[in-house]
């Protein structure tokens, strides 16, 4: 079944992913603290993909790496309210990071702050698609990279601020994981969202014959995600996804 083998490559990223670990922290000044929620909150992640990867997508939505949202709940863009109310993924435990940083505490499912990005993702869907059965049967979403990594501020690092061998590694382990979904899901387009994820898909998937777009990031610090009170950046993401709801029309 697709789940199952969407479901096993999951766990080869996340072991592959946490292996690096160390290496990449020894390696990258500017990290000192690597959570891996595939490993610590997999109950969720591994309930989301159960549910929602086999429903026929042939849509790929991939972001960088987590934020808030997937940091606490194991589902990519994962912002907990609407894990909780929107795909009704609810009363899983989630074990806490190997490692850890005052502040950024692990609440779970039940952490009660949300992740801009991940509720304006998520909430898009819910307006285009309706139901989180039929917006996964059009679109799945994954993240490039599983690792959420912080200074030792306690602030975020993504990945394209990386450089280095053991970086090297982690980018390959990730666009062979990207690879080995697209293939096991029949996937025809993949959208980035935002420059780097869009790259990396550009990269991984070159020849393959994928339509590959990009919508922009909803991050609040991005200028356009935040104007006319998010309204631009609904408007661009609808120039890429149908809006089935009121067209009435079927799989893109």
């Amino acid at each position: 079944m697709v789940a199952e083998r969407v479901r096993d490559y999951a766990e080869k990223l996340r072991d592959d992913c946490s292996a690096l670990i160390s290496d990449l922290i020894e390696e990258q000044e500017k990290l000192d603290v690597i959570y891996n929620p595939l490993r610590y909150a997999w109950r969720p992640h591994s309930t989301f993909i159960e549910r929602f990867a086999g429903l026929g997508a042939r849509t790929l939505m991939i972001g960088m790496n987590p934020g808030l949202g997937m940091g606490n709940t194991g589902i990519p863009f994962g912002c907990p309210v609407q894990v909780r109310d929107y795909l009704g993924i609810r009363d899983l435990e989630v074990d806490q990071p190997e490692m850890s940083h005052p502040k950024r505490v692990v609440l779970g499912l039940e952490q009660p702050r949300s992740e801009v990005s991940g509720r304006r993702i998520w909430s898009m869907l819910a307006e285009l698609y309706g139901e989180p059965e039929t917006a996964m049967s059009h679109v799945f979403i994954v993240n490039h990279c599983p690792l959420w990594m912080f200074n030792d501020q306690g602030q975020n690092i993504t990945p394209d601020k990386l450089r280095g061998v053991v970086e090297s590694r982690l980018r390959d382990i990730c666009d062979e994981h990207l690879r080995e979904v697209v293939k096991a899901m029949g996937i025809e387009r993949v959208i980035g969202v935002g420059n780097y994820a869009m790259q990396r898909a550009t990269t991984a998937l070159a020849g393959r014959g994928l339509r590959i777009e990009k919508i922009p990031h909803p991050s609040p610090a991005s200028p356009l995600a935040n104007r006319n009170g998010g309204a631009d950046w609904r408007a661009a993401v609808r120039e890429v996804l149908p809006d089935i709801r009121a067209s009435g029309s079927g799989r893109d």
